[in-house]
């Protein structure tokens, strides 16, 4: 795998533009933009304002109004808000311009900054797990690893509401269940006292570049969000909008609001997931696998459903190209007798095989070096 590397970056002199937008921070709170007020709401600083927290840039209007909306609230945090930003050397001068202007910004509000890279075509092709996956891997590892560095409690990312609508879609247009209709959560752990936290995924992207308008805040422009060639991009500028023009204006919050009823209703299969898991799976290794088919028999099929996926992601194998038609027929060879296949080959290079009572799932370890 390519080197990933680290730096840290000193703070620079604060240009007078900056400065008088620091002086303003001192303002009573009624008099805060709507955004920084719904920030303090969602996350207040009572939660996190005693610790480290990690926060993701990219350099684009939503990471930059998150660290500029965390900054208002919490001046004079002395190093504790730490930004953090990888460069995945996929858009050649452009992801270096991306790092450059992170770089200024955070010297401007004198945030001290990490900085990680990889070249991340070159790992999703050794590793054959795609290109997404491949660049989310290598920025989640380069976030947990500056967060342990830095001793930090929270990392905190810029999802946005318009995000957790365009995921969501996404997977109905591609096939989920439930728990895909979910959406991205609000918060998960990470590790033993480092949470992640998304603050902004109520706030409307509206919102976030009325904010950057107001505070005069510039921001980088990523040119792939708009190439039609990917699927997000098409169903951003074309599926969305024409449901929005042709069928429902407020589609986006209709979106929203499956999410949350699916949420709530997930957050009750996950605990029924959690008491049988330990129950009927074993891992000896992050490639290997096995699940007891005895104490299935009688379970909700979508039950089971829901344990293969906990257990897939417990394993952290690639999940992009498993949709229900995979996880329908690994449930059929768990519950069925006779009629499922023996052994299947899955996505992410992940064998299938009965034996026995047990379900084997293993993981070729040359795919994961």
């Amino acid at each position: 795998m390519p080197a990933k590397r680290f730096r840290q970056v000193e703070s620079v002199a604060v240009s007078p533009r900056v400065a008088a937008a620091n002086a303003a921070r001192t303002e009573p709170s009624n008099q805060r933009h709507p955004l920084v007020e719904q920030l303090a709401r969602v996350w207040p600083t009572s939660e996190w304002g005693e610790v480290t927290i990690v926060v993701a840039v990219s350099g684009g209007a939503d990471s930059v109004a998150l660290l500029r909306g965390l900054v208002e609230l919490a001046p004079g945090r002395d190093g504790r808000i730490v930004a953090a930003h990888f460069n995945h050397h996929l858009r050649g001068a452009a992801s270096d311009d991306d790092q450059a202007f992170v770089e200024r910004v955070c010297g401007e509000l004198r945030v001290p900054l990490e900085l990680g890279q990889a070249h991340v075509a070159q790992i999703a092709q050794q590793r054959g797990d795609g290109l997404e996956a491949a660049a989310r891997e290598a920025r989640y590892s380069f976030l947990i690893e500056t967060a342990n560095r830095r001793s930090a409690g929270f990392v905190v990312t810029a999802h946005t509401a318009d995000d957790q609508a365009e995921t969501i879609l996404h997977r109905v247009v591609r096939g989920t269940g439930l728990a895909g209709l979910a959406g991205i959560p609000p918060r998960r752990e990470l590790r033993q006292e480092l949470t992640l936290v998304r603050p902004l995924l109520a706030v409307r992207r509206t919102l976030i570049l009325d904010y950057l308008e107001t505070l005069g805040q510039t921001y980088r422009e990523d040119e792939s969000n708009v190439d039609r060639r990917f699927t997000r991009n098409r169903l951003r500028h074309e599926l969305l909008e024409n449901l929005r023009e042709h069928y429902n204006p407020q589609v986006t919050e209709a979106l929203l609001r499956l999410g949350t009823l699916a949420g709530e209703a997930q957050e009750v299969i996950a605990q029924l997931v959690g008491e049988l898991m330990p129950q009927c799976t074993l891992a000896d290794s992050p490639d290997h696998v096995a699940i007891d088919r005895t104490l299935l028999g009688e379970r909700p099929r979508y039950l089971v459903r829901e344990l293969l996926i906990a257990v897939w992601r417990r394993q952290h194998w690639p999940e992009q190209a498993m949709g229900f038609v995979e996880w329908d027929l690994l449930a059929d060879m768990l519950l069925a007798e006779d009629a499922a296949p023996r052994q299947r080959m899955l996505p992410g290079c992940v064998t299938a095989r009965r034996v026995g009572a047990r379900l084997e799932l293993s993981r070729a370890p040359a795919r994961r070096q």
